[in-house]
C-alpha cells in the first residue's frame, strides 16, 4: 500500500488497528464507512471539547495525519489506496479512511485560509480606525481648548515637577493620616463573578471547568478588600443555585465572609457572599448557558444594591458625629462596580450605569484570544465554535464590559497587548493620546479607551514560616538521620528523595501540569545534555497526578511518555524524580525541600500569561529561572530574584541555571531579594494599589450626578408635592373657611384634617393637579409599559394598530383601580409620540412617562410634554454628542450607497440622540457593524433602527428603554417583578433586549407588522437565543387582541 510517505502509511494503519475495537456498536450501523463517518468528531474530541476524555489512538493518530501533511499527499495516498484495492474488507475500509481523511484535511485548510482573510481585515479596519482616530487627536493638540464639561486631572508631582504619563497612581499606605487617610471613607466595593460555584470556605475547586482559580481569586479578593482600612462593605454577587447536584450552601442568599472587629453595633460592614437566583433555579448551568439570564441577574443586583445603599446611609446619619439636623440620609452607592469575566463584565456594565458609579472589570481569560487559537488550530468551524462556546456572545459581553469600564485589571503587560489589543473597544496608541489630552486638559473629542493598569493577583503568604525558612537545611540533615529528628517530617519529601542517589546535591524543581505548552521537554534535554548540570544538581518534576498513564487525556500522556523515553535516553535514574501522586497540601513543603537543598525553581514554558507558581517559589527563598515570553517578565522585574530565558534554547536553560546553582553569592542575593520584594504580590499591596488606581483613573461623578433615590415612596410623593400630611396641606395655601359649612365645633382633628384636604382640592385647577396627584410616583404598585413598534412600512406611525395597542394597555391600567401606571416605550421623539397617541384619540398626559428616542429622553407628560433634564444629565455619561455626527454616516452606509441614503435627520434629533433618515434596509450597514466601526475609533454609543429601518438613532452608551425602564423603577419605588412590558412579535432593533429580566413580558402578535430586527446582526454574529430565553417562565404570548381583564391575569 505503499504511496510515497510511510509516515502516513503507518498512521492509517494504526488507525485502522485502534478502530477494530470499536467496530461493534458501528458495525451493525453503517459498515464499512461507520468509523471514518466518525472522524470530525474525533476530530473535535481531539480539539479539546473532551479534555477529561480517556487516550484514545484513534484520535491521536487522526490529529497528527491532518496537521502533520498536506492534503495533496494525502490524495495521493488515496488514489494509490483505490488503485491497489481488493475484496477485502480492510481494503475497502482503507479506502474510505484515505478519501475521509483527506476531506477532512481539506476542510481544515478552507478554515485557516478563511480565518486568515478575515483576520487581514479586521486588522486593516482597526489600523484604518485607530489612524484616523489618532491624526484627530494629534490635530487637536496644538489648538485644542480645553474641554469645559472634562475636568483637567491634576498631574503636578509632589516636588512641583510634571508627573510623567506612565507613571502609577500613589498608592497610599495603611498609616497615612490626615484627610487622604482612607480609614474615614467607608467604601461600599461590589464585585461580581456570576459562574461557578462560590462560597466562602472549602471550595470546591476543580469540581468543573466553572469552579476554578478564578472563584478562588474573587473570594480572597472580597476578604482582603474587607480588611483594607478605609473598605466598610464588600458585597461578591454570584448567581444563586438551589440545585440537588450541589451542596445546598450554594442556595443560601447570603453567606458572610468576614466581618469587620469593630462592626459589634451590627452596621453591616465587612465581606459578604450575596446569592440572587436568575434563570431556572433547579438547574445549575454552565456559563456558556447563563447569558439570557444576565438581565435578571442585574435586576436583582440593581434592587439588592439600592437597598444596601439606603441601609449604608441611615446608619452613617445615626453615627455621633453625623450631626443633627442633617436631613434625609442620603444612599452610600458602591465606590465601584467590579466584573470578573465577560458574563459579569456586561452585568456589572448595566449596573454601574444605573447607577451613574464607576466600573472596573478583570477579564480573567479572553474570548477574542481564545478564539484565534482555535481557528488557528482548524479544528473546529466557526459556526461549531459558536455553537459550542458561544463565543460570538462572550466577546459582545466583553466588548461592552470596554465600553462602560473606567479600568481594566490585568495581570501582565502581555494581556494588554497581545490579548486586549485584539478588541474593537481599545487601541493602545489611542489609549495613551486620550491619557494625554486628559492630563492637559484638552478635550477628547468624543473619544473614549479604558485605563489599563497592571496589578498581579494577590497570594497569601500566612501559611509560610518565616521560622522556617531561618533554619536552613537542619530538617534535611534529619531527613538523612531519622533518628535525630525532633518533629515528623512532610511524607512528601521522602518521596521525592528515594529516587536520588545523592540527595545532598542542590534541586532543580519544576512544577506544572503535564501539558506541551510547559515544555518540560526542553528542560530534560538540556539537563541530560549537560554533564555539568547533571554532576551539580538534581531535577525534581511535579508533573500532576497519574494512575496509568493509558488511561490519561491524548497531551497529558504524550508528555509524560516523553518524559519517561528521555529519562531513559540519558540515563537519568538517580538523578531526576517524578513522583506519581501529591496532595496539593504537599506543594510548600516541596517548596521547602527545594530551598533547603539550596535549589533552583524553573518554569520553562512557551509562553506563561502569569507565573503564580513563580510568586510560590519565592516566598519559600527559592531563587527562578523562567521563560521570557510572557507573565514571568513583570515577575522577575519586581522581585529581582532570578533569570529570564528562551524557552527553546536549551543552552540558555542550561547556563541559567549553572549561574545560579554554582554561584552561592548570586543564589544568596536572589533569595533575598525574592523575600524582601515579595510583598508586593500579598493581598494588602494589591488591595492598596487596587484603591489608588481606583481613585486615579475612575471618574466619581459630583454629587449632583449621583441617582437619587428617594427613603420612601412618602418621600417620593413629597418631592413631587403630593404628600398628603398637614404640613402639606397648609403649606402654601391661602385658607379661607366657612365655619357653617366647612367645620363646626367640637369637630376633630381628623375632621379638620379633612375638610383642609377638600378645600385645597376644590381650589386647585382640576385639570393638572388631580392629574399630578393621581400619576405621583410612589403612588403606583406596578407599571405596564407599552412597547410595540407600530409602523407602517414607509416609517409612519400606523395609528390603526397603536390605538389598539394603546386601548389595551390604558383598558388593563383602568381596570388595576389605579395601582397600575402606564408607560409608552418608543422610538419616536417625543413630540412624535405625543402627536402619534393624540391621533389615536388619547391624551398623552394619560400615560405615567413616554419613553422617547430608544430611550434618550424620557417625559412625564403629566406635568409637561418634554424631556427631564435629571435623566438626560444621568444619561449623558461618555455621550460624544456632535463629534460623532458626522462619523455615522460615513460609516454606515453600504457599499455603492449615495450620500442621501443615511443623512442626518435634524428634526428627529434631541439633545442625547442623533437620528439619521435611512433610505431601506439594503443601503445601510447593520448595528453591530457599525458599532464596530465606532470602537475602534474610541466612540462608545447605543445604536438602534426604528421606523421599519427608515431611521437610525444614535444614543448616549447608557441610554437605552430597559435601561430607562430600570431608572423609572428606582425613582418610583416600584420593583420590577410588579412591572410587565407589551411587545410585539417584531420591532426595532432593541426589541429582544426588551423581553428578558426580572419584569413580565407580553407578547401581542400579529399587532406588528413592519419591524427593523434584519438590520441587528451579521450572520456570524451570536444568535437570539444567546440575549433571551423565550421559554422563560416570565414571557407570555397573548391571543390576538386579548381582553384587558386577561392582560391582568397574565400579570
Amino acid at each position: 500500500m505503499a504511496a510515497g510517505n510511510e509516515w502516513i502509511n503507518g498512521y492509517l494503519e494504526a488507525i485502522l488497528d485502534a478502530g477494530t475495537r470499536l467496530r461493534g456498536p458501528w458495525q451493525q450501523q453503517g459498515g464499512a464507512a461507520s468509523l471514518t463517518a466518525a472522524l470530525p468528531r474525533l476530530l473535535a474530541e481531539a480539539g479539546g471539547q473532551q479534555g477529561a476524555a480517556a487516550y484514545s489512538p484513534t484520535r491521536y493518530f487522526v490529529e497528527e495525519v491532518v496537521s502533520r501533511f498536506d492534503d495533496r499527499d494525502l490524495h495521493k495516498t488515496w488514489t494509490k489506496v483505490v488503485a491497489m484495492r481488493n475484496s477485502q474488507e480492510r481494503s475497502n475500509r482503507l479506502v474510505n479512511l484515505c478519501w475521509r481523511i483527506w476531506h477532512v484535511a481539506r476542510k481544515k485548510k478552507q478554515v485557516q485560509r478563511e480565518y486568515a482573510r478575515q483576520l487581514a481585515q479586521r486588522r486593516l479596519e482597526q489600523e484604518l480606525g485607530s489612524r484616523e482616530a489618532a491624526e484627530e487627536l494629534s490635530d487637536g493638540e496644538k489648538d485644542g481648548a480645553p474641554d469645559a464639561a472634562q475636568q483637567p486631572v491634576s498631574v503636578a508631582a509632589p516636588d512641583g515637577r510634571i508627573a510623567r504619563i506612565g507613571s502609577e497612581a500613589r498608592i497610599v499606605s495603611d498609616d497615612e493620616g490626615g484627610d487622604g487617610g482612607k480609614d474615614d471613607r467607608n467604601l461600599y466595593i461590589v464585585l461580581i463573578s456570576i459562574h461557578g460555584l462560590v462560597r466562602g470556605e472549602n471550595m470546591e475547586l476543580g469540581r468543573d471547568a466553572d469552579t476554578g482559580g478564578q472563584v478562588k481569586y474573587v473570594v480572597e479578593l472580597a476578604r482582603a478588600l474587607a480588611a483594607t482600612a478605609g473598605v466598610h462593605r464588600v458585597d461578591l454577587l454570584t448567581r444563586q443555585i438551589s440545585c440537588p447536584d450541589v451542596d445546598w450552601t450554594y442556595g443560601e442568599p447570603v453567606e458572610m465572609i468576614t466581618h469587620q472587629a469593630d462592626d459589634g453595633d451590627g452596621s453591616g460592614g465587612g465581606a459578604y457572599i450575596v446569592r440572587l437566583p436568575c434563570g431556572p433555579r433547579d438547574k445549575y448551568l454552565p456559563k456558556e448557558s447563563l447569558w439570557p439570564h444576565i438581565p435578571e441577574f442585574v435586576d436583582r443586583a440593581l434592587a439588592h444594591v439600592t437597598n444596601v445603599a439606603r441601609a449604608l446611609g441611615d446608619q452613617q446619619q445615626q453615627q455621633p458625629d453625623a450631626g443633627a439636623g442633617a436631613g434625609a440620609a442620603a444612599p452610600v452607592w458602591p465606590y465601584v462596580v467590579h466584573g470578573h469575566y465577560a458574563d459579569a463584565a456586561e452585568a456589572a456594565a448595566h449596573l454601574a450605569s444605573a447607577l451613574n458609579v464607576p466600573m472596573v472589570m478583570t477579564g480573567h481569560s479572553l474570548g477574542r484570544n481564545k478564539l484565534e487559537q482555535l481557528l488557528k488550530l482548524g479544528r473546529m468551524p466557526r459556526a461549531e465554535i459558536q455553537g459550542t462556546y458561544r463565543i460570538a456572545r462572550r466577546i459582545e459581553a466583553e466588548e461592552t464590559g470596554l465600553d462602560a469600564a473606567d479600568m481594566v485589571v490585568t495581570s501582565t503587560k502581555q494581556e494588554i497587548e497581545e490579548q486586549w489589543g485584539l478588541y474593537d473597544g481599545f487601541d493602545l496608541m489611542v489609549e495613551r493620546k486620550l491619557r494625554v489630552r486628559r492630563r492637559r486638559g484638552l478635550s477628547c473629542l468624543g473619544r473614549y479607551m479604558p485605563r489599563m493598569v497592571v496589578i498581579p493577583p494577590g497570594m497569601d503568604f500566612s501559611y509560610v514560616d518565616t521560622q522556617d525558612l531561618a533554619e536552613g537545611d537542619a530538617d534535611l540533615q534529619m531527613l538523612m538521620s531519622p533518628g535525630k529528628a525532633k518533629k515528623p517530617l512532610p511524607p512528601i519529601w521522602s518521596e521525592v528523595l528515594r529516587f536520588f542517589v545523592n540527595p545532598h546535591k542542590p534541586m532543580i524543581l519544576a512544577l506544572s501540569r503535564p501539558d506541551p505548552k510547559k515544555n518540560v521537554t526542553t528542560l530534560l534535554k538540556a539537563y541530560g545534555e549537560s554533564r555539568h548540570l547533571r554532576e551539580l544538581a538534581n531535577l525534581t518534576l511535579i508533573l500532576g497526578n497519574r494512575h496509568d498513564i493509558e488511561e490519561m487525556s491524548g497531551g497529558a500522556a504524550t508528555v509524560l511518555t516523553a518524559v519517561l523515553k528521555l529519562i531513559d535516553r540519558y540515563d537519568l535514574y538517580g538523578c531526576v524524580a517524578y513522583p506519581k501522586h501529591h496532595k496539593q497540601t504537599d506543594v510548600p513543603h516541596i517548596y521547602r525541600l527545594a530551598a533547603k537543598t539550596k535549589g533552583v525553581f524553573i518554569n520553562p514554558a512557551l509562553v506563561e500569561p502569569f507565573g503564580l507558581t513563580l510568586i510560590e517559589a519565592a516566598a519559600y527563598g527559592l531563587p527562578v529561572v523562567a521563560t521570557k515570553n510572557g507573565g514571568p517578565v513583570d515577575i522577575i522585574k519586581a522581585l529581582h530574584n532570578g533569570l529570564l530565558v528562551d524557552p527553546h534554547d536549551e543552552a540558555a536553560i542550561t547556563e541559567a541555571l549553572l549561574s545560579l546553582l554554582a554561584d552561592k553569592a548570586r543564589w544568596a542575593e536572589c533569595r533575598r531579594n525574592g523575600l524582601r520584594n515579595i510583598h508586593r504580590f500579598s493581598w494588602p499591596h494589591h488591595c492598596r494599589l487596587y484603591l489608588s488606581h481606583v481613585a486615579a483613573n475612575c471618574d466619581h461623578p459630583a454629587p449632583h450626578q449621583l441617582l437619587r433615590v428617594p427613603a420612601s415612596p412618602r418621600a417620593a410623593l413629597a418631592e413631587h408635592g403630593t404628600d398628603d400630611s398637614l404640613s402639606e396641606s397648609l403649606r402654601g395655601l391661602s385658607i379661607s373657611i366657612d365655619a357653617s359649612h366647612d367645620l363646626k365645633a367640637g369637630d376633630s382633628a381628623a375632621a379638620i384634617m379633612d375638610a383642609l384636604r377638600r378645600r385645597r382640592s376644590a381650589d386647585r385647577p382640576p385639570s393638572s393637579a388631580a392629574r399630578a396627584i393621581g400619576h405621583a410616583p410612589g403612588r403606583r404598585q406596578g407599571l405596564l409599559v407599552l412597547a410595540v413598534d407600530c409602523y407602517n412600512g414607509d416609517g409612519t406611525p400606523d395609528a390603526e394598530r397603536m390605538k389598539k395597542a394603546v386601548d389595551l394597555a390604558l383598558s388593563a391600567a383602568a381596570a388595576a383601580g389605579g395601582r397600575l401606571g402606564c408607560v409608552l416605550s418608543t422610538g419616536m421623539t417625543i413630540a412624535e409620540a405625543a402627536d402619534a397617541l393624540s391621533a389615536c384619540g388619547v391624551d398623552p398626559a394619560g400615560f405615567d412617562a413616554l419613553v422617547c428616542s430608544s430611550g434618550a429622553d424620557l417625559c412625564y407628560p403629566w406635568r409637561e410634554v418634554a424631556a427631564d433634564d435629571e435623566y438626560a444629565g444621568h444619561v449623558a455619561f461618555r455621550w460624544p454628542g456632535n463629534h460623532v455626527r458626522a462619523a455615522v454616516p460615513r460609516l454606515g452606509k453600504a457599499e455603492g450607497a449615495q450620500e442621501a441614503d443615511l443623512a442626518f435627520d435634524e428634526a428627529a434629533c434631541s439633545g442625547p440622540c442623533h437620528a439619521y433618515a435611512a433610505a431601506g434596509a439594503s443601503k445601510v450597514k447593520k448595528v453591530d457593524s457599525i458599532r464596530q466601526s465606532l470602537r475602534m475609533r474610541g466612540f462608545r454609543c447605543n445604536l438602534v433602527y426604528t421606523r421599519a429601518c427608515t431611521r437610525l438613532n444614535v444614543i448616549p452608551l447608557s441610554a437605552s428603554r430597559p435601561r430607562a425602564l430600570r431608572y423609572l423603577s428606582i425613582q418610583w419605588g416600584i420593583d420590577l417583578s410588579k412591572v410587565a412590558v407589551l411587545v410585539g412579535d417584531k420591532g426595532d432593533t432593541d426589541r429582544e433586549r426588551l423581553l428578558p429580566g426580572l419584569h413580565r413580558t407580553l407578547v401581542l402578535p400579529e399587532l406588528v407588522c413592519h419591524g427593523s430586527e434584519e438590520l441587528r446582526r451579521d450572520q456570524d454574529g451570536f444568535l437570539a437565543e444567546d440575549v433571551v430565553s423565550m421559554d422563560s417562565p416570565n414571557i407570555l404570548t397573548l391571543a390576538e387582541y386579548q381582553a384587558a381583564v386577561d392582560i391582568l391575569k397574565a400579570i
